[in-house]
């Protein structure tokens, strides 16, 4: 089953949020796969959210955190209804500081109301501005803002470093994404030709045949050919023609 776009853009949020962790300034507390224990208990309608043990952060796996990245960040910012890297840029950003304040920082680049709600004007902003200068600018100009905004948080000079690698891989990716949708493969000119022929070899023998029967019957000496009368030629090339017509007739109506 081919992966959707959901799972290439949670593989690339888990490469930067690691396992369990409960760094004493990170105001998130004890986070495992990037989910922390107040999104956890919210999750599972523990309240109030310190009721949750810090051992049930620890325990948490894949599957479950896929579920809750699905529909407290991804469907919450309905990056699902974004074109390729635009996706992945607004989806990690939400992961890291909210749905409301991603979609916010993209409507104010876009210059629509920024209410922090991906709707039909915020979407239809993003598909003219994606038709008319491609998603790359948009990524860039979106990554640049959240950058902004993570520089003026108290906290950036405990993990501001770390915050500015993952901006600038989640950059390089999304790129690489809208690069790849927007100039997808061509097939090898020369596989195709091959295979349009290959339909008509058949064809293309029987021709032989049929044009050598006829330099034959105008006097045209072919000494390769010379086991097989003019007639005979016509007639076997011929043959062959109707011959593969009759059977894909008969495939047609198999």
């Amino acid at each position: 089953m081919a992966r959707t776009r959901f799972d290439l853009c949670l593989d690339a949020v888990l490469r930067h949020e690691g396992g369990y962790a409960d760094h004493p300034g990170d105001p998130g507390g004890a986070t495992n796969l990037g989910i922390t224990r107040k999104t956890l208990a919210r999750w599972r309608q523990v309240s109030p959210w310190w009721a949750l043990p810090k051992s049930a952060v620890q325990q948490l796996q894949r599957a479950e955190a896929a579920r809750i990245y699905r529909a407290l960040y991804w469907d919450a910012s309905r990056a699902g209804q974004l074109p390729a890297g635009l996706d992945l840029a607004l989806f990690d950003f939400a992961v890291n500081s909210g749905p409301a304040r991603a979609v916010a920082t993209l409507q104010a680049e876009l210059g629509v109301q920024t209410d922090g709600i991906i709707g039909p004007l915020t979407l239809a902003a993003i598909g003219s501005h994606v038709a008319r200068a491609g998603a790359a600018g948009l990524i860039g100009a979106l990554c640049d803002r959240r950058l902004g905004f993570l520089h003026r948080l108290g906290t950036f000079a405990t993990f501001g470093k770390g915050w500015s690698a993952r901006v600038a891989a989640i950059r390089a990716a999304a790129l690489l994404a809208a690069s790849s949708a927007a100039s997808p493969s061509k097939p090898d000119q020369w596989s195709s030709i091959m295979d349009i022929l290959s339909g008509y070899k058949t064809y293309i023998t029987a021709g032989f045949m049929l044009l050598a029967g006829l330099a034959q019957v105008l006097g045209v000496d072919l000494p390769a050919l010379d086991s097989g009368s003019a007639g005979h030629l016509i007639m076997e090339s011929l043959a062959v023609i109707f011959l593969r017509q009759g059977l894909k007739g008969d495939i047609a109506r198999a």
